[in-house]
């Protein structure tokens, strides 16, 4: 194996040179450092990570940890991989940095997770993300003085820097587009309502309605799912939710539901009773997962839950941290998505208004 003192004697230079080419620390002919890279790739020299951490003190290493990898996608309950699109966006940005991606996969397990943190520690790794399967509270060990820690997806009570989908303005934009294409009556069949997301979508639901003059009504917000992985439980809950919502004294034209699985369950017990969607009832989702919202018919309204941006914006922000101890955000990052118009929302027909010889009617 060639050693930078190879180079040196093959290029015809000093191994201080060398050294400077390779870090870049100093100023070297343009010349001098061709000839080096050439005998470089000549000789196949690949210089020490370990020695060049030792100098600089970087080991150039970032750890990752996931639940993601273990996951069965073939499952029926799976609605989606967030985590596994996180994952991605984190590796993406990555990919100009630099440094090292290690990834560890938790096995779903919360109780491996400190060792996992303190196998990377060991290993001397620059920094930390950690990335949840949905937007949750979490608890972790604290790192050392020496290592950056940024949270994906969840957030903890000390606050740790963390990056979090905008839930709350997620379903605000959902609300406020129907009520654009003329719908006053939404309802909103929610996830379990002991989750994040829920206590966040429904305040932004409620923040459009007011934006828009509109009165809220509780009755047409029901809670949906409760997260048990019995699937006809899940069902018989839902069909429960759309029977009282339906049987309203003025029932909804359009019914928003938690997320994209749900409102794929919803298509076929509207239908089968005897509704035409969009025509009889309009109908949105929540994650925009592709592999329902574009297969559905008609293709699903449903509201983008950004997981490639947030896992760009964790690294770059873990990346800032390590070149910055002091650049630290002082509240949750929180990243937005765009509402992605389907065919299953109708527009409302405008009121036609005419004039007599009594007054305004409208018909």
């Amino acid at each position: 194996m060639s050693t930078i003192y190879d180079v040196a004697k093959a290029a015809g230079v000093s191994p201080k040179t060398v050294s400077r080419v390779l870090n870049g620390d100093a100023p070297v002919k343009a010349e001098t450092a061709k000839i080096v890279h050439a005998v470089i790739a000549e000789l196949g020299y690949a210089p020490s990570s370990a020695a060049r951490a030792m100098r600089s003190n970087k080991s150039g290493l970032i750890g990752l940890i996931t639940g993601a990898i273990s996951v069965d996608a073939s499952q029926p309950d799976t609605t989606g991989l967030p985590d596994l699109f996180i994952v991605q966006g984190v590796q993406k940005a990555m990919e100009t940095s630099g440094k090292t991606l290690l990834i560890a996969d938790s096995g779903g397990r919360p109780d491996r997770v400190p060792g996992l943190m303190r196998t990377f520690e060991q290993h001397r790794v620059e920094g930390i993300i950690y990335v949840a399967d949905h937007h949750r509270s979490v608890s972790l060990p604290p790192v050392s003085a020496q290592t950056r820690l940024v949270l994906a997806n969840c957030y903890d009570d000390t606050g740790t820097p963390c990056i979090l989908p905008h839930d709350r303005r997620g379903q605000e934009m959902l609300i406020a587009d129907l009520i654009a294409k003329g719908h006053r009556r939404i309802a909103y069949l929610t996830l379990n309502a002991e989750l994040d997301a829920t206590r966040l979508r429904t305040q932004g639901y409620r923040d459009a309605l007011s934006a828009a003059g509109i009165p809220y009504d509780p009755a047409l917000v029901i809670v949906a799912g409760i997260g048990t992985t019995d699937q006809d439980a899940e069902v018989q809950i839902l069909w429960d939710a759309i029977d009282r919502i339906l049987s309203l004294d003025v029932p909804p034209t359009v019914i928003c539901f938690g997320n994209d699985q749900m409102a794929m369950r919803a298509y076929g017990i509207l239908r089968s009773r005897g509704l035409n969607l969009p025509d009889d009832i309009s109908v949105t989702g929540y994650d925009n997962y592709r592999t329902i919202t574009q297969t559905l018919y008609p293709t699903l309204t449903s509201v983008e839950l950004p997981y490639h941006a947030m896992g760009v914006r964790a690294t770059q922000l873990l990346l800032r941290m390590i070149d910055d101890a002091d650049d630290v955000p002082g509240a949750p990052v929180l990243v937005s998505g765009p509402v992605q118009s389907g065919q299953s929302v109708r527009t409302m027909p405008t009121p036609i208004t005419k004039l007599t010889s009594i007054g305004r009617m409208t018909q």
